[in-house]
């Protein structure tokens, strides 16, 4: 049997932002007050860690290649276990998350599938987060996962690329 080479079924043409949002007045308005929330959401009590962990997977299912870079980095640069970071696609089948973080990661999963005949988030899992997460935590976390869902639609319909983004390179942009 032949092994094909995996680089015949890749694309020849590498990946080519249509938009760049920021570049335009309006799209800057708009991602300077959509990164306000998010520096809201960051500064909540709603651990960093969890955080991270619910944006990566997030991205990680709406295949937005310049967000799981980012939350990716982000991730490590705080931290986070190598380990931990590759595991977060297969969360279910791995022991290196809490009870609260399997809590978190479910909801994300379930908030962010609501296209895929998904009836929402069930109550198996809206349970679950509410056993670990005080009121304001939860508001973070259904914020944070709403907030990323909408990241990750803007850059997936301007093909915003992964690779590209560094540590910090947003913190200019608050208030």
């Amino acid at each position: 049997m032949t092994i094909p080479n995996v680089t015949q079924f890749a694309s020849k043409d590498p990946v080519m932002e249509r938009f760049d949002l920021l570049t335009n007045e309006l799209g800057a308005k708009i991602a300077k007050r959509i990164y306000n929330v998010a520096v809201l959401i960051e500064k909540s009590p709603l651990p960093k860690t969890t955080q991270d962990l619910v944006m990566l997977r997030a991205s990680q299912i709406n295949g937005c290649g310049f967000c799981v870079d980012y939350h990716t980095k982000d991730a490590a640069v705080a931290g986070e276990s190598a380990t931990r970071i590759h595991l977060v696609a297969a969360w279910r089948e791995s022991t290196v998350f809490s009870e609260a973080e399997r809590a978190a990661l479910a909801l994300a999963e379930e908030g962010t599938r609501l296209a895929d005949g998904h009836h929402g988030v069930s109550d198996e899992t809206w349970a679950e987060v509410r056993k670990h997460y005080d009121d304001d935590q939860t508001v973070a976390l259904v914020s944070l996962v709403a907030m990323i869902n909408a990241n990750n639609r803007l850059n997936v319909i301007v093909r915003k690329p992964g690779g590209s983004y560094e540590p910090g390179m947003f913190a200019g942009m608050a208030n």
